[in-house]
């Protein structure tokens, strides 16, 4: 797998995680299912992206 393969899926991963970890918490917060989408939206936005790509390079160089 190439380092470009590498990074999108690592970075597809957390987003989905993201995405599903912020809907369950709209969930218990009471959100309706139009609002635990606009919860998992605004995560997905704040998702450090700097960490994860950089979290990536760290793990390919000690391979």
């Amino acid at each position: 797998m190439t380092l470009s393969q590498k990074l999108a899926e690592t970075v597809r991963v957390a987003c989905i995680k993201a995405a599903l970890d912020a809907y369950e918490e709209g969930g218990i917060l009471g959100l309706c299912a139009e609002g635990r989408w606009e919860y998992a939206i605004s995560t997905l936005q704040q998702l450090d992206l700097a960490t994860l790509i950089q979290d990536c390079l760290t793990v390919d160089q000690r391979d």
